[in-house]
């Protein structure tokens, strides 16, 4: 694709609101040399303090503009105004966590040798390029910009075409916060444009959250510039509610998981694996939650579940739903969109997939469960391993033990017992399979585009 275009499109109204015009070549030529300057300067490789007192401001202003943040997002793809404050509280953690143990987790780390004092010290590598999707328009952002902005790393992003304006109001508050022309760069660019970005000498890595598709893609223009790269890639993470769990609570946080963000998240419950004890209870609690949501206008604090952020989105759900109704899948109740304006998809539970069923290995970016039914434990971990993903992964148990066991038996980059798959600051976030690799937050996620240069002085 050699051109995007960047609109915002109300997903509720169905209508355009703007337009925007994308970067030429020669003002993307400018803001890498601006940003490649800013890593040879003193910004990127004199003293820590001045970049983690911008990330401090940022955390503030974030909170500061916390309602104009939340409408934004509300209206470019369809984000519950609750839900945005959490996000934008999120990212406000994120910049200050970074702000505060940017200084601790970036020590040197000295080695004992015989070949005198030893040392590791964290350097930056240079200008990062992120693609990044609009399913989370600033948590996406800040989560790639703040470890990167504390090891000095100047980040050239590319967000998502609908979701434009998030992009400008994330720039302007990184330069208010007070980084210095070059750090941060918003590009409303094309996907040849970052495969030229990718392939100039002065981009040393590469982060994107997206699609499988978009990840191969960009996997493979980076490693044939040996460059590094990390992946988040989606996932269809399991429910797993065994038979001794609390069933009330676990359906309650069910419906939560798999209808948050209108079902549009990496890390929502999407394939409910049940034991065979608690089936039939834990599918009616957990139908009556699913049901029990209120569809309307994403800026009205009554609604409890929006719209999916556009036409095509929709468009992909619906027939995602109606292929695997067409293989075989049955439909306990939903699947179709909702008869009112809005890009609305009912939500909708599936039974009786198969593996011979396409849908079985899909992802469901949408308000879509699958239920499964297992006689045992080995079971449950068969069916939660028998999927392309690995992101992410909840079980609720009464006995821990056992979900521990069962955690450390399922293939996925995080397992959460008795809640739901979530993000913090502190905690890394990644998946392994299609899921992609590398982490983001934590002290891991600071450490995926560092230069660990190892120092000896001859003893």
């Amino acid at each position: 694709m050699s051109a995007s275009t960047y609109a915002t499109i109300n997903p509720f109204t169905e209508q355009l609101v703007k337009t925007y015009t994308p970067h030429t070549p020669e003002q993307v030529e400018r803001m890498l040399a601006a940003a490649d300057g800013a890593y040879r300067s003193d910004w990127s490789r004199g003293p820590i303090e001045p970049r983690l007192a911008v990330l401090a401001r940022l955390s503030e202003l974030l909170i500061d503009h916390a309602d104009e943040l939340a409408e934004a997002m509300a209206t470019e793809m369809g984000k519950l105004v609750a839900q945005g404050h959490d996000e934008v509280k999120l990212c406000a953690g994120i910049a200050k966590y970074y702000a505060e143990r940017g200084r601790e987790l970036l020590q040197p780390v000295p080695y004992k040798s015989d070949a005198g004092d030893a040392w590791v010290q964290h350097q930056p590598i240079g200008v990062l390029v992120a693609i990044e999707p609009w399913n989370f328009p600033f948590y996406q952002l800040i989560r790639v910009v703040a470890p990167a902005m504390a090891v000095g790393n100047p980040v050239m992003l590319k967000h998502a075409e609908n979701v434009p304006h998030c992009a400008e109001l994330f720039e302007k508050l990184v330069r208010e916060a007070g980084a210095p022309e070059g750090v941060y760069a918003n590009l409303f660019v094309s996907n040849d444009q970052i495969s030229d970005l990718i392939g100039d000498d002065r981009v040393q890595g590469v982060a994107l959250t997206g699609s499988e598709r978009a990840g191969s893609a960009v996997a493979a223009r980076a490693s044939s510039q040996l460059k590094k790269a990390t992946l988040e890639l989606g996932g269809s993470d399991a429910f797993i509610v065994l038979d001794d769990a609390d069933i009330a609570t676990a359906a309650k946080v069910g419906a939560m998981a798999r209808l948050a963000n209108a079902g549009q998240v990496c890390t929502a419950a999407k394939r409910f694996i049940l034991h065979a004890a608690i089936a039939d209870r834990f599918t009616e609690a957990f139908s009556a939650a699913m049901q029990g949501v209120t569809l309307g206008d994403p800026l009205d604090a009554a609604t409890t579940l929006g719209p999916l952020c556009t036409k095509e989105a929709l468009d992909r759900l619906d027939k995602q739903v109606n292929d695997a109704v067409t293989n075989g899948a049955g439909v306990l109740f939903g699947g179709r969109r909702a008869d009112r304006q809005g890009y609305f998809y009912e939500p909708t539970i599936l039974t009786g997939l198969k593996p011979e069923n396409p849908a079985y290995y899909e992802e469901f970016f949408g308000p879509v469960a699958q239920v499964y039914v297992a006689q045992s434990d080995d079971e449950i971990v068969t069916l939660a391993n028998d999927s392309r993903f690995g992101l992410g992964g909840s079980i609720f148990a009464g006995d821990i033990e056992r979900a521990k066991a069962l955690a450390s038996r399922i293939e996925t980059g995080m397992v959460y017992i008795n809640t739901a798959t979530g993000t913090m600051p502190e905690l890394p976030f990644g998946g392994v399979k299609r899921s992609g690799f590398g982490r983001e937050l934590g002290d891991l996620g600071i450490m995926e585009f560092v230069n660990k240069k190892l120092v000896v002085v001859a003893g």
